[in-house]
């Protein structure tokens, strides 16, 4: 398993931001900036940085809040955007930059890509598809239209009939966004896909593919 490093971070603006990250062994494909989840840098997102080293990939996750406070669109921005110049400064190009989150942090990995313009993006399950999260964070289907990034979006519809209408309004929300975009719906999977492995581990091929395909 690929080590992860914490350090804290000063941009020679004088931004600044706490950053676990986890680097490639072999040659480096390029970096994505990891959205945690509500509880933050957790072990899971620790596992998740491993992995996506284990690919290639330069992976960093920014501690964006703390003390449980709730997540804001503005506070997401702001630690992308640091976290974006940390890994340009690490030799980076802008083309092979990704974003990617899981639960809470899916919805924060869709404000970023309709409101920055990255090699791609993905989300992986969370709430606010058809509600806002929280009232800090957009409803997904106001903001889908506007993307600017090349967005995949994988979604449980929690086994009934609203959640799989839900799903499907985000789908055409985003096909109306002048980049490309998929939606994925898992019937019967939860928004965090905890309690389906199948579901949950064909999310992460997919999201391995899309990265591939557009982070070259």
């Amino acid at each position: 398993m690929t080590q992860t490093y914490t350090e804290d971070y000063r941009h020679e603006d004088g931004r600044t931001a706490r950053l676990t990250f986890a680097e490639p062994d072999g040659a480096l494909r390029g970096g994505l900036v990891v959205l945690h989840e509500a509880e933050g840098v957790t072990d899971t997102v620790r596992l998740l940085l491993s992995g996506l080293a284990g690919e290639g990939w330069l992976a960093v996750a920014p501690h964006i809040v703390a003390d449980g406070a709730p997540l804001t669109g503005q506070d997401v921005l702001a630690a992308t955007d640091v976290t974006l110049a940390w890994l340009v400064e690490r030799g980076v190009r802008a083309d092979l930059i990704g974003v990617v989150g899981f639960d809470t942090g899916g919805t924060a990995a869709l404000v970023v890509a309709a409101s920055r313009k990255l090699g791609a993006a993905v989300s992986v399950g969370g709430h606010a598809v058809n509600a806002p999260a929280s009232d800090e964070l957009p409803q997904l289907v106001e903001i889908a239209g506007r993307l600017t990034s090349p967005w995949l979006g994988m979604y449980g519809d929690d086994g009934d009939v609203a959640g799989e209408l839900a799903v499907e309004r985000l789908q055409e929300a985003a096909s109306a966004s002048k980049v490309a975009t998929n939606v994925v719906r898992y019937p019967g999977a939860s928004h965090r896909f905890d309690a389906d492995p199948a579901a949950a581990a064909e999310a992460w091929h997919r999201t391995l593919d899309w990265f591939d395909a557009y982070l070259r």
